[in-house]
């Protein structure tokens, strides 16, 4: 809404008589007359000059102004006592009807709190990915060996080896637990191992028998290798003696062909 302007009254009219005295100040005569100028209204202040639209966008503005500033300064000036009154509990007030005890005061919050500042002594978080741990269950095998068990038999000869049982090699199975960090092992530990295969023993023979040993000069019968040899049933002394006939093949070292015609002991 806008007003006018505001108008001169004695514009257009006849000045009006002077007054009936001249004002005789104690500064001094006026420097003209007083009778020649019209009297004036006196002049509006800047405020009432405003238009309405004008005075509400100042009333306004400076509202806000106060406001904001206001709410800054009122929340500095009750920061310390918010604060103080957060450490201190209020008193428990007991009921005048000597009933239960009132609940205290809730504790007062401070709205405006600062923003907390990171201590030099937190680590600051990691940006590098945790390592990834994984558990596998790992199965082997490994081979047994088997053992050997020698028994004597009297029906082989002294010396001679006869494998009766021949030996199996066993199976023996593990079970590991492995850890893996990143696709790298890091752990082993054995878990179980169970004989999956038993070994089979081997039994080995071995002859107890004593063999006579022949002289290669005779054949035909068996001439034992002996100091002297004569022949069974003859007038020989021995130590050892032969039953013939025996071919005389080489040598006659016993000197058992007494008629040289190559069979002894005939």
């Amino acid at each position: 809404m806008t007003y006018p302007p505001p108008q001169d009254p004695w514009r257009g009219q006849a000045p009006p008589p002077p007054p009936p005295q001249q004002p005789t100040a104690q500064f001094g005569a006026l420097p003209y007359p007083t009778g020649q100028y019209p009297t004036m209204a006196p002049r509006q202040s800047w405020w009432r000059r405003l238009s309405r639209g004008a005075q509400v966008a100042i009333v306004t503005a400076g509202v806000l102004v106060l406001c904001c500033c206001g709410g800054v300064a009122i929340g500095a000036v009750a920061d310390t006592p918010a604060n103080t009154g957060k450490k201190d509990a209020a008193p428990a007030t007991s009921a005048p009807d000597g009933g239960e005890a009132a609940a205290p005061a809730p504790a007062v919050v401070d709205v405006a709190t600062p923003s907390a500042v990171a201590s030099p002594t937190e680590a600051a978080p990691s940006d590098s990915p945790s390592p990834q741990v994984e558990t596998r269950t790992v199965t082997s095998t490994e081979k047994i060996a088997y053992s050997t068990r020698t028994v004597k038999d009297s029906s082989l000869a002294e010396g001679t080896k006869n494998i009766r049982t021949r030996g199996v090699t066993g199976v023996r199975t593990l079970t590991y637990q492995v850890t893996v960090t990143d696709g790298v092992q890091t752990g082993k530990k054995l878990v179980r191992a169970v004989v999956t295969k038993a070994p089979v023993t081997q039994v080995v023979a071995v002859g107890t028998k004593q063999t006579r040993q022949c002289d290669p000069n005779y054949s035909g019968a068996c001439v034992p290798i002996a100091s002297d040899v004569d022949c069974a049933g003859g007038s020989g002394n021995g130590p050892a003696y032969v039953n013939g006939p025996v071919r005389v093949v080489g040598s006659d070292i016993y000197d058992l062909d007494r008629d040289g015609d190559g069979i002894a002991c005939d």
